[in-house]
């Protein structure tokens, strides 16, 4: 029998992660959320550091030149996302309004650290990705205020807090990136570095299951206990995923993007901020478990798009 190999790996990496998601939904019914939810950032650090090592570090600062691609990725997720959305939110019933604010809160915030991970298993450009990172955090900590004040009204604008947005960058993305620059410089010097390195270059696939099934495991039995608000979200999310695609596209092409450029802006816009936002729906007045139950439904349906989009973008925008 042939031995495993990282090729292996990568090529069952989907049938892995819907594993991972069933064992997920499993373990929610065995053992509180709660026990679950402590793990999800600590192992999503670590999916980041991985991927971060795959991305060559060296050509970030090319990255962050990258002006069409930046405005590429402005023009999507901060004027095409809100008018979809507002779209969607248009069709709820207008005494959903808990609905309606767990809905805009987490489809207009777009995602500043998994987005990474799913463009660089997607065939995107990750650097660019992550090159962008510090201004999708400025735009949207601006910009999600106005859009919440717009649609929602003056209370969901003051809901806006700049703290999770600003741990989840330092925690999520600037200490892995540091210690994956770290790591690559070591690596560069052979020896034990090097085997260091290769030996973390198993772990991407392992470490998004692990992910997958402690968001699920954490979040699952929430999303259960609501189940009305879930069935007038869900459906939304659904046509959100299916529609971002496109749109993705569509900019970038009027920006001429190359084929990896494109493709990670089509992932960008369809990737949102839900673990980030969270703590924001948890702070709703009278809320309760609606508005966050909204929110990590979003998470769910993401998840399962974006084990999707990993097969779908490429084929969608293919390589030139």
């Amino acid at each position: 029998m042939a031995a495993l190999t990282r090729a292996d790996l990568e090529n069952h990496q989907i049938p892995v992660y819907f594993a991972a998601v069933a064992a997920g939904v499993l373990s929610a019914a065995l053992l509180p959320g709660d026990l679950w939810e402590a793990g999800i950032s600590p192992a999503l650090a670590a999916l980041i550091y991985v991927t971060f090592l795959q991305v060559p570090l060296g050509d970030l600062k090319r990255s962050m030149t990258n002006t069409r691609f930046l405005l590429a990725l402005l023009l999507v997720n901060f004027a095409v996302v809100p008018c979809v959305v507002f779209g969607l939110v248009s069709v709820l019933p207008a005494e959903q309004a808990a609905v309606r604010l767990g809905v805009l809160l987490v489809l207009l915030a777009p995602c500043i650290d998994y987005v990474v991970v799913f463009t660089h298993l997607g065939r995107g450009d990750a650097r660019l990705v992550l090159a962008a990172t510090p201004v999708l955090l400025l735009v949207q900590m601006l910009l999600l205020p106005v859009y919440l004040g717009l649609f929602a009204g003056a209370d969901a604008a003051a809901l806006m807090r700049p703290g999770p947005f600003i741990d989840a960058f330092v925690w999520l993305i600037a200490m892995p990136l540091a210690l994956a620059g770290a790591t690559q410089a070591w690596a560069a010097r052979g020896g034990a570095g090097k085997a260091a390195a290769d030996a973390l270059a198993w772990l991407p696939v392992p470490l998004m299951a692990v992910v997958l099934f402690l968001v699920v495991a954490a979040v699952a039995a929430d999303v259960a206990a609501q189940a009305r608000a879930v069935a007038l979200a869900a459906p939304l999310y659904i046509a959100f995923a299916l529609a971002m695609p496109y749109a993705g596209r569509a900019v970038a092409r009027l920006f001429r993007l190359e084929t990896e450029a494109a493709r990670a802006v089509v992932f960008s816009g369809g990737t949102r901020n839900s673990l980030v936002v969270l703590p924001l729906a948890f702070a709703v007045p009278e809320g309760g478990a609606l508005v966050p139950a909204v929110v990590v439904t979003q998470t769910l349906v993401e998840l399962v798009a974006m084990l999707t989009y990993v097969r779908w973008v490429p084929r969608l925008v293919p390589a030139r």
